[in-house]
């Protein structure tokens, strides 16, 4: 979560809106808002209302990290808690200033993926570990494996 502050305080310091710096082909600087969820999903329905955004942002993350210590696999415990610091990452940006800082912008060609942080990064690589733990677990179910 602190590394994502401090990579959003820079983009907000040193980018300006609406203007691009090419990094190397593909991947650019933009700095951008997002009021939605990761990858500005659910952003018309949620403008403007930012403490509901964190409100359900916050409580989901309370159940993740609730989630990570039960959690019996250390790839699935590490899964949960790059997502609970990835979300906290989040909220902190809806509480202070009412949207998420996105600043990293991937494009190829006529292709171009939502603008994101570093928060959604964590996020997205929590989930698949998550994953990963999990097909592990069921290959070990599989094979008649014992967990314990």
């Amino acid at each position: 979560m602190v590394t994502d502050q401090l990579t959003k305080a820079a983009a907000l310091t040193l980018l300006s809106q609406g203007k691009t710096v090419a990094v190397f082909p593909g991947l650019n600087l933009t700095l951008g808002f997002n009021e939605g969820a990761s990858f500005g999903m659910f952003s018309d329905l949620m403008a403007g209302k930012p403490l509901l955004m964190a409100a359900l942002t916050g409580t989901l993350t309370v159940v993740l990290a609730f989630m990570a210590f039960r959690a019996r696999h250390p790839v699935e415990r590490v899964g949960f808690s790059l997502i609970v610091g990835g979300a906290l990452g989040n909220v902190v940006d809806r509480l202070r200033q009412g949207a998420v800082t996105d600043f990293l912008d991937l494009a190829w060609r006529d292709w171009r993926f939502p603008t994101f942080n570093g928060a959604d990064i964590a996020i997205t690589l929590g989930a698949l570990c998550i994953l990963l733990a999990s097909a592990a677990s069921h290959r070990r179910e599989v094979s008649g494996v014992d967990q314990s």
